[in-house]
């Protein structure tokens, strides 16, 4: 076993978003993991789809690193846990390396991440129709931050081994570690949130078996591993915020929903409920037809607008949700969650699909993007994640909105909502009872003490495991 200080580790960033960064990390997890090496994969910034497709490559939980929802000690010691006993750890960058939530510093980027993680930087870009250039790619990438340490260049779509000899032989600053060729019978497929999420149905295996042989011939294996094993020891002054899982008995059983419909969780989240004592009993609003015995429902993010007539026939399940809030579960939902406990969702075709109803309010799917970017909430009462003024960091990336909800002041709202990136605070976060929704999609690493309260509010709501009268 590796000590998770001295984890062999690298970072794959890209020049910007859409030249390949996805493919070369799943392609590079899956040769690594053919050599019989054990990767423990990393996702920078808010993206839960990424770390779907890392799962199937390394065969364990993504986690992810994001510098603006989370400060340096609370990144470092979900790295040092989650890559404890790996043989190397392959961390994928978010956009451009540089881009970041502000356009003069580094604060949410890859760049930042790689630096606190002091980990060497393996840079993806897109070398169609280039030559000599790459040296200018590579001078401008290798001198612009000297606190990052770029370590290699890997040039996707080449147009076969003599164009990568040719790249080389322009001698670039960053030295080049192989490449990939164009390979549309490889492509991964997308929707509108980005990529799918990477079940067997949506990307078979081929595909991913496919991008691992392509790393092994087309990679220099030694040479990226000899680069990952270069990084130093990485120091922190919090081994970990999290105390050990299972080290107590569970105070509480949490309900999670888990299925093609619901599966946008950080798993930092989830191992934050576990730390302080709750059960994690996952169940499928698609196919169960009743919940588990449980104290506590979280419903995340996902796609329920694309399982919209499934979730919506499946009655005896949205009247067991409704009758666990009648008798005062809790229940905190986010995105895709508070679409679903709403009163219904209207789909792009017109359609209006009937959900739990306990949130007033239709959310009403569009072919545009309705919101995208960090927030930061601030509670404006007391409410199942803390007292009043309880701040935390989260990150919102929608098609729909929630029509009717305000209307003749239906529901409380518990939130002030400020956007990172500018813009006038707004009222959120739609209470009723012990349930809580929102757009936004938390990260705990921001304030521990949410989920600290969050399974305090499930511990106490002995009445939501008695049958409904």
């Amino acid at each position: 076993m590796v000590p998770s200080g001295k984890i062999p580790r690298v970072v794959i960033a890209a020049t910007g978003s859409g030249v390949g960064k996805t493919t070369a990390t799943v392609a590079l997890m899956g040769a690594l993991r053919a050599r019989g090496l054990n990767v423990a994969p990393f996702k920078c910034g808010p993206d839960y789809l990424d770390p779907t497709y890392h799962e199937r490559a390394a065969g364990v939980r993504s986690h992810n690193l994001d510098g603006w929802m989370a400060d340096r000690e609370a990144a470092v010691a979900t790295f040092a846990r989650a890559s404890a006993g790996a043989d190397i750890a392959v961390i994928e960058g978010m956009m451009g390396l540089f881009d970041s939530a502000t356009p003069t510093g580094d604060e949410g980027s890859t760049a930042q991440i790689a630096k606190w993680l002091d980990a060497p930087v393996l840079l993806v870009t897109d070398a169609s129709g280039v030559a000599r250039t790459i040296a200018a790619v590579a001078a401008g990438f290798a001198r612009f931050d000297p606190a990052v340490r770029m370590a290699g260049m890997i040039c996707n779509r080449v147009g076969g081994r003599g164009h990568l000899d040719l790249l080389r032989a322009a001698a670039p600053e960053i030295p080049i570690v192989g490449g990939f060729p164009a390979s549309p019978e490889l492509v991964f497929p997308e929707r509108h949130l980005g990529l799918l999420m990477a079940d067997e149905s949506n990307v078979p295996q081929r595909l991913l078996d496919g991008w691992s042989r392509f790393a092994a011939e087309w990679l220099d294996l030694d040479a990226i591993l000899e680069i990952a094993r270069s990084a130093p020891t990485l120091e922190s002054d919090r081994a970990s915020d999290l105390g050990k899982i299972d080290s107590v008995l569970p105070r509480c059983r949490i309900g999670v929903a888990y299925d093609a419909a619901f599966h946008f969780y950080y798993e930092d989240n989830l191992n934050r409920l576990r730390s302080l004592g709750a059960e994690i009993v996952n169940f499928s609003p698609i196919r169960d037809r009743e919940l588990p015995e449980v104290d506590g429902l979280y419903f995340g993010g996902g796609y329920p607008e694309a399982f919209a007539r499934e979730l919506s026939s499946n009655a005896a399940m949205l009247a067991a949700i409704r009758g666990f809030s009648t008798r005062g579960g809790v229940i905190y939902a986010e995105c895709g969650g508070l679409m679903y406990i709403g009163d219904a969702i209207q789909t792009l075709d017109g359609g209006r699909w009937p959900m739990a109803a306990i949130i007033p309010g239709v959310a009403v799917m569009s072919d545009r993007l309705q919101a995208l970017g960090y927030v930061e909430v601030e509670t404006r009462t007391d409410s199942i994640l803390g007292p009043a003024h309880t701040r935390f960091r989260g990150h919102q990336f929608r098609h729909s909105t929630l029509e009717g909800a305000g209307a003749g002041n239906r529901i409380d709202t518990v939130y002030n909502v400020t956007p990172r990136w500018g813009g006038a605070p707004f009222a959120e976060g739609y209470r009723v009872g012990n349930v809580l929704a929102s757009y936004v999609h938390a990260h705990w690493a921001s304030n521990p003490g949410v989920a600290e309260a969050l399974v305090r509010s499930c511990a106490g709501s002995h009445v939501a495991r008695q049958p409904a009268a």
